[in-house]
């Protein structure tokens, strides 16, 4: 079997515990594909409390190559085309989780994004028990 030659990460953040559970991921699979990681926010002109370049240095400091880019518009199709038209080849971001009513009136923007993708999205829960530190 060919060995996957995935170059280039997309991680998409909204900066809460969901992206940084992806981030985390990404940052792993980044260092042992040899890939260079793209953080990738998308305003949907609600206010956030985080900046790209806080979370870059993050991965830096994991010896990676790491870009920050933004886009503007609806994550659930700005995510999706950021990536196919950036060459991205794969696509990492949390999920909130959410099912019922929230996920009835807001939809999922993970769902969306890996129906649109051209590239492989892998979606990331934060409470995924392998993000959690390995017992001593």
């Amino acid at each position: 079997m060919t060995p996957l030659s995935w170059t280039r990460i997309c991680c998409a953040i909204d900066f809460t515990d969901a992206s940084r559970a992806a981030l985390r991921v990404a940052i792993d699979l980044c260092r042992r594909l040899g890939a260079e990681l793209t953080l990738l926010h998308v305003d949907d002109g609600v206010p956030t409390a985080g900046q790209p370049d806080a979370w870059a240095d993050v991965a830096r400091r994991e010896g990676l190559r790491v870009e920050t880019a933004a886009t503007e518009g609806d994550p659930k199709t700005a995510i999706a085309a950021w990536a196919d038209s950036h060459g991205a080849d794969a696509i990492l971001m949390g999920t909130h989780g959410w099912t019922g009513r929230p996920h009835m009136l807001a939809g999922s923007v993970a769902e969306s994004t890996v129906r649109q993708a051209h590239c492989p999205v892998m979606v990331i829960h934060p409470e995924w028990s392998g993000l959690q530190p390995a017992s001593p």
